[in-house]
């Protein structure tokens, strides 16, 4: 039986995006699980890093951005990133009683003609069980690790295959060779974790790497910001992080790098049962393939609301946050916002927004009444 449920706002995804977003809802006077509700996919906190493999420790990851109000401290840098993050995220819920309902998956966002309510978003519990809600704003931070995008190449590969989110113990793959396919920084890391395992990884780029001496701080988020924020103004895709910034020139890949593991092969010509054959004529056996080649935004549940353009991006306000199409609807973690430092002020901005676009007083004496 399908429940009923009234919300002023409703937010999608209790990641970084998401719990920044209702901190500030709370800021401005918002009661969790009264005005707004959070639905959220996994069975537990931590949002996309709960799926991340054990051997990437805390001391491996680039940089995460302290949540608004809660610095992330006295982390053990040799355990994995997922626990850290998990019991940091966990414990800014409890702390901060936001209630996250889950695990709830929002499988659709309809419009809804009514003088209060712009939006049902339905949303399903693996036991079956159904909720629809009726919403005047959603902010949805649903990020991109449900859809991991994998390029056509000519061919059938016969072996193995995997994505950067399917990727399990390094040591899983010794002795093997393991074909990682992509430029950004996960690829770099598998080659090196894969390499250190024993395995004899072979790395394939679409151009040649670019490495950088760039640190990830705060300096390189906003540059990663800024070199995406035209492109979803104009409804254009958002481009890969490794396309904006290049490839950090870290300490940790030095060793990788003189001794040649981190040599691209350059891009794949075609594939067959066991092999790879490169654009420049040479083929290699191998065993498995890694995809590590990007992810697209999680925008599926918006299908009823027709927000995509022609160009396959979404059109966005200049505040990045809001979608011109839609009024009532803000999209956090999604282009400029896809770091953790965007996503953090992201979160504030469409909260803020959120907040004015629903300001009604009917609207908010209805929907202090909680569900119906």
């Amino acid at each position: 039986m399908d429940e009923l449920i009234d919300r002023r706002v409703v937010v999608i995804g209790a990641g970084q995006a998401g719990l920044s977003a209702a901190y500030f809802l709370q800021h401005d006077g918002l009661r969790a699980g009264v005005d707004f509700e959070i639905l959220d996919a996994n069975p537990t906190p931590g949002g996309a890093w709960s799926h991340r493999w054990d051997a990437l420790t805390f001391s491996l990851v680039n940089g995460v951005y302290d949540l608004p109000g809660a610095r992330l401290t006295g982390a053990d840098p040799d355990e994995p990133a997922r626990e850290v993050i998990k019991r940091y995220y966990g414990g800014y819920e409890a702390e901060r009683d936001l209630r996250v309902a889950r695990p709830w998956r929002v499988t659709a966002v309809e419009p809804l003609d009514d003088p209060q309510w712009r939006f049902l978003v339905h949303a399903q519990h693996p036991s079956g069980s159904t909720r629809t809600y009726r919403t005047s704003a959603v902010i949805s931070g649903t990020g991109t690790w449900d859809r991991p995008y994998v390029p056509w190449y000519p061919g059938r590969f016969a072996g193995r295959q995997l994505t950067t989110r399917d990727f399990p113990e390094p040591g899983d793959f010794a002795g093997q060779r393991v074909l990682v396919v992509g430029g950004g920084i996960s690829a770099v890391e598998f080659v090196v974790l894969l390499d250190e395992a024993g395995a004899q990884p072979i790395w394939s780029t679409r151009t040649p790497p670019r490495w950088r001496d760039t640190p990830f701080d705060t300096d390189w988020g906003l540059a990663v910001e800024n070199s995406v924020a035209a492109r979803t103004r104009a409804g254009l895709r958002p481009l890969r992080v490794v396309a904006a910034t290049g490839l950090p020139r870290t300490p940790r890949f030095e060793p990788a790098i003189a001794k040649g593991v981190l040599t691209s092969r350059g891009p794949i010509a075609r594939l067959s049962d066991d092999r790879v054959e490169f654009a420049d004529g040479t083929t290699e056996p191998v065993d498995v393939i890694i995809w590590a080649t990007g992810f697209r935004a999680s925008l599926g549940h918006f299908a009823p609301l027709g927000i995509r353009e022609s160009t396959g991006g979404v059109l966005m306000a200049d505040d990045d946050v809001s979608v011109r199409r839609v009024p009532g609807l803000f999209l956090v973690g999604y282009g400029r916002s896809a770091s953790t430092l965007g996503a953090t002020r992201a979160g504030r901005r469409a909260a803020r927004a959120a907040v004015r676009a629903t300001a009604i007083p009917e609207l908010s004496r209805t929907a202090a009444a909680g569900s119906r």
